[in-house]
């Protein structure tokens, strides 16, 4: 089938989506206004885990002594150098997708795009004359961007988004970052192993207070970051921020979230930084696109409707990852797959999306990582739940290695064994995640990953004893 196909945007919906269309014979072209490889790989992922990288670094350096290495001369985080790395590891993965888009053909394209028609888009160059594109499908990957609040404004100085804290010249002495989501949560342990005084503060009564996260990931999370000295303001939010003689003042407030406020709580609290930094809120990149031009529906805020095939509402034009919105699941994995479905079904195939089966992967210390169901949402769901929980600490691995904090969390089905869903918070947690979401996939019981052989000594032995724990017989347990 000769279909031509132009994807607006290359980040990982976008040139994921490209290299599929072009294995399953369309002519491809791709069309971007920043950097190839989006958000994800300049600006996301890829930076922070770079980053996080060289945090565990310096923590294994720290703990050198516990690891019977004596170290002389001191040692100190160099940020010019730090940043080098980061760049010079995105820029090796973006020039590996251009090789890639070479070695298929795929016509790659700098500019801004403006969707015509359901089969033409022009593209507005910086340095050229503007071109237009003939299409037979338009796919629309053109991802979000940190969104901007009136009480934090961002100046790449003091007020930071999450782009901004990866262009860093120097260490801050203290950060507070708005937000303990994800991103806020990653940042605050990067920052504080390279030496910041960090704060955070988060308007829900829990970090990462996402409901597919379970709590005892959220508490395991809390208590590290007590131990580490991250300070942390629960339940409360930002509600102001002044620059004075090169710092910011903060003046904070309780959670708008909260139903009742405690007296004692009402007034407001005043703090003072080097830096802040807001990892709450993105919004859509698809103002510029000409959505409303070409009737595709849109939510009020800016996010394209798409059905379960990645299809929006004008034949012909699909749309995948973050321009979504968040009524899907904005990560970089599943913006990958939905680039994958929507091509497949341009090119002849059925496939639809499944959001019931998507791992989630967070970079912080101890890592967390889960997929499935959460106990409460399986009870909601008004299943025969069943929860069992094994630490880490109890096995070889994670004693040798020295990262014994964390445990392993299963929600099954206490009628049929069927594994719901895994939940891991502890070392390596994010590689761990995938045995779960596989078990998760094909349905499989406890029994089934109970039986599985597992390597000793290995983190993942964990899996397998939390499901012998699930069928009442943990080989490295306590008899209770």
């Amino acid at each position: 089938m000769n279909k031509k196909i132009g994807i607006i945007g290359a980040g990982p919906g976008g040139y994921i989506g490209a290299i599929r269309a072009a294995q399953l014979g369309a002519e491809v072209t791709v069309i971007e206004q920043e950097a190839i490889g989006g958000t994800c790989l300049n600006w996301g992922c890829i930076p922070t885990k770079t980053l996080k990288a060289t945090a565990e670094a310096l923590e294994h350096v720290h703990r050198a002594k516990e690891f019977g290495i004596d170290l002389e001369g001191g040692f100190r985080p160099n940020m010019e150098r730090i940043m080098a790395r980061k760049n010079e590891v995105v820029g090796i993965l973006a020039q590996g997708i251009k090789k890639i888009f070479e070695s298929y053909k795929i016509q790659y394209q700098e500019g801004a795009a403006r969707i015509q028609d359901p089969n033409t888009v022009s593209v507005q160059k910086q340095d050229g004359p503007d071109e237009t594109v003939k299409v037979d499908n338009i796919i629309i990957a053109s991802g979000s961007k940190p969104l901007v609040f009136p009480a934090f404004p961002f100046d790449g100085q003091h007020i930071l988004s999450s782009s901004d804290a990866l262009m860093l010249k120097d260490i801050p002495e203290s950060i507070l970052i708005v937000g303990g989501g994800v991103i806020g949560c990653e940042f605050a342990f990067i920052f504080s192993l390279l030496g910041s005084q960090v704060t955070v503060v988060e308007a829900l009564p829990r970090v990462i207070g996402l409901p597919s996260i379970d709590a005892d990931c959220s508490t395991i999370l809390q208590r590290e970051m007590k131990k580490r000295k991250i300070k942390l303001l629960l339940d409360k939010t930002v509600e102001k921020t002044e620059i004075q003689n090169g710092r910011v003042k903060v003046i904070i407030g309780p959670s708008p979230f909260l139903k009742e406020v405690k007296e004692k709580d009402r007034k407001p609290l005043e703090m003072e930084c080097q830096k802040v930094l807001v990892t709450i809120g993105r919004e859509s990149n698809s103002q510029e696109l000409g959505l409303r031009q070409v009737g595709v529906e849109i939510d009020s805020k800016g996010w394209i409707m798409a059905n379960e095939r990645m299809e929006t509402n004008v034949p012909g034009v699909y749309a995948v990852g973050d321009v979504l919105g968040p009524a899907k699941i904005m990560l970089a994995h599943v913006a990958s797959t939905e680039g994958i479905v929507a091509v497949e079904n341009i090119m002849g195939h059925q496939r639809v999306m499944n959001y019931e089966v998507v791992p989630s992967a967070i970079f912080t210390f101890p890592e967390v990582a889960n997929v499935g169901l959460t106990e409460f949402q399986a009870r909601e769901r008004g299943l025969a739940v069943q929860a069992d929980g094994f630490q880490f600490r109890t096995l070889g691995k994670p004693q040798a290695m020295g990262e014994i904090v964390g445990q392993v969390k299963i929600v099954s089905d206490s009628h049929t064994r069927k594994i719901l869903g895994v939940h891991i918070s502890g070392p390596h947690a994010t590689d761990l995640i995938a045995e779960g979401t596989l078990a998760v996939q094909l349905g499989a019981t406890v029994e089934n990953l109970a039986q599985t052989i597992h390597a000793h000594p290995t983190l993942a032995e964990a899996m397998m004893e939390t499901a012998h724990k699930a069928m009442g017989a943990c080989l490295h347990g306590i008899k209770e």
